[in-house]
């Protein structure tokens, strides 16, 4: 089996997120953590390199988020929430990797309604049959940092899990 180093070195080039084999969801708790909300964003792209640093980019549009309840969805993109009028996309960036078998440490600029804050991304990769990259990770984040702080009555849970299952196929 090989290591993360291994899938590394052989990473090296350009790649290219592909979104039909892709997911990109969120959790949050709610009803007074009753509840948890599980959501997807069903339209993304991005694009990474590896070689002697790692860089990378996805960018989500906002306006893509569903939750399975069509008035809670447009809620979400409504001012309250992500503001998808005035802030179409969400944005990650990648700014550094450090290797640690068996997983990996990205750091990236998570950007929502245009607010830019740093967050570490613990990610699991795997080198597919077809040669692609398979990056898998979540990450907790305040909501309320990045502006996204609608609430009806403390309903509303602050942490947002992230999760991500990103292919990759290269260029």
């Amino acid at each position: 089996m090989a290591t993360t180093s291994d899938i590394l070195t052989a990473s090296a080039g350009n790649w290219t997120l592909a979104p039909d084999r892709s997911k990109i969801t969120f959790r949050n708790k709610t009803l007074w953590g009753l509840a948890t909300v599980t959501g997807q964003f069903t339209e993304f792209h991005g694009e990474g390199s590896a070689g002697a640093g790692v860089s990378g980019r996805v960018v989500i549009e906002a306006a893509s988020v569903r939750t399975g309840i069509g008035k809670r969805d447009n809620h979400l993109r409504s001012a309250d929430f992500f503001d998808v009028e005035a802030h179409p996309d969400i944005t990650v960036q990648v700014t550094g990797l450090e290797p640690s078998d068996p997983h990996l440490r990205l750091t990236a600029d998570l950007t929502v309604r245009g607010v830019s804050k740093p967050i570490e991304l613990p990610v699991d990769v795997l080198a597919l049959d077809d040669g692609a990259l398979q990056l898998s990770g979540q990450c907790e984040v305040q909501r309320d940092a990045f502006g996204v702080s609608g609430d009806l009555l403390g309903m509303v849970g602050p942490t947002t899990v992230l999760s991500g299952e990103l292919v990759f196929t290269r260029v």
